[in-house]
């Protein structure tokens, strides 16, 4: 099993991609190489593979980016399932994972992220869980999103760390991230890793 996330970032023509473009790239990398983990087309589209455990992960992440450049934002769709052929590009390879992430994305609507597993059940419920989480994600403030992004990428790094490594008052810190939802989306997260590790792996 694997997970391809298929994604566009909203509203890029009215913010120049020289503000949010190598940022984005930035942290594409840290996520694998490019055109064999990931790709950038038509100029504000991407997809990218994943393992199903980081899937959710990485979306987040890609989320909190973007959310950092004013008006702004990215919808994302990640499919579950097999890749049955891997080229040397993401856009050229195809399986069940490419599928469910293509009929995810044209369904998105007004959603800005949605999963689609093989599992119907896991489904119904991750759904009901990432439009609530969505609510919250898609008001996020800039300085928001970017305290959001380094917690999320420093799980274990405490609150007055984060606040001196973004030059900020520890009190900023705490009131972002709680308004940001940042325990409520890890709950999500880890609630879907352990039902994937359990589907997946067991």
């Amino acid at each position: 099993m694997e997970a391809v996330i298929t994604a566009d970032i909203i509203n890029s023509r009215g913010v120049s991609p020289d503000i949010w473009l190598p940022t984005l790239k930035n942290v594409l990398n840290t996520l694998g190489e490019e055109y064999t983990t990931w790709e950038l087309y038509r100029g504000d589209s991407i997809q990218l593979i994943s393992t199903p455990i980081q899937a959710l992960d990485w979306a987040i992440l890609l989320k909190s980016t973007l959310k950092q450049v004013p008006n702004l934002d990215i919808r994302i769709a990640i499919g579950i399932g097999t890749i049955t052929y891997r080229s040397e590009k993401v856009s050229e390879s195809n399986g069940l994972a490419f599928i469910h992430s293509g009929e995810v994305f044209d369904a998105l609507g007004k959603n800005t992220l949605a999963i689609k597993t093989p599992w119907e059940e896991l489904n119904k419920v991750i759904t009901i869980m990432l439009d609530l989480a969505t609510l919250t994600m898609n008001d996020w403030k800039p300085a928001m999103a970017e305290i959001f992004k380094q917690q999320w990428e420093n799980p274990e790094t405490k609150q007055i760390d984060i606040a001196k490594a973004l030059n900020k008052k520890q009190s900023n810190i705490s009131y972002s991230l709680k308004k940001a939802g940042y325990e409520e989306i890890l709950h999500t997260v880890t609630y879907y890793k352990n039902e994937i590790e359990k589907l997946c792996y067991s």
